[in-house]
């Protein structure tokens, strides 16, 4: 078995110095002239943050009634739980033992009803 470090062409470390000088000269360029062809977003950037500096301030300070916080209701005022029965025996009946019965309405809505319907009469009823 061949070793697996060795490559099949040797490497140019000559030719690799100047790819990366290459780069390096371009990326200088490119600063140099991004704020001839750029340099106006610099400027409207800053307008940008002083504005919105000043928007903020001016909401901390004015801020309107209908944007203020109202304080929270306890949760007792909208919910209303009876007292519960005893506590059940084994586990199987454990679930749902609070849900079943009538007389604690749990449930907000009250049941859902959903009438039988048939799609073949829906169809006829066109």
């Amino acid at each position: 078995m061949e070793n697996s470090q060795q490559t099949s062409e040797p490497v140019n470390f000559v030719h690799q110095d100047e790819i990366w000088k290459a780069h390096i000269k371009i990326e200088k360029d490119s600063g140099e002239s991004w704020s001839k062809n750029w340099g106006f977003l610099s400027e409207a950037y800053k307008e940008y943050e002083m504005k919105s500096v000043k928007l903020k301030t001016g909401l901390k300070t004015e801020l309107h009634p209908e944007l203020t916080i109202r304080p929270l209701t306890p949760p007792q005022r909208h919910i209303q739980v009876g007292s519960s029965s005893a506590v059940p025996l084994t586990s199987q009946r454990f679930i749902g033992w609070r849900s079943g019965s009538s007389g604690l309405h749990l449930e907000k809505y009250s049941a859902m009803h959903h009438g039988r319907r048939s799609f073949l009469k829906d169809l006829v009823g066109l």
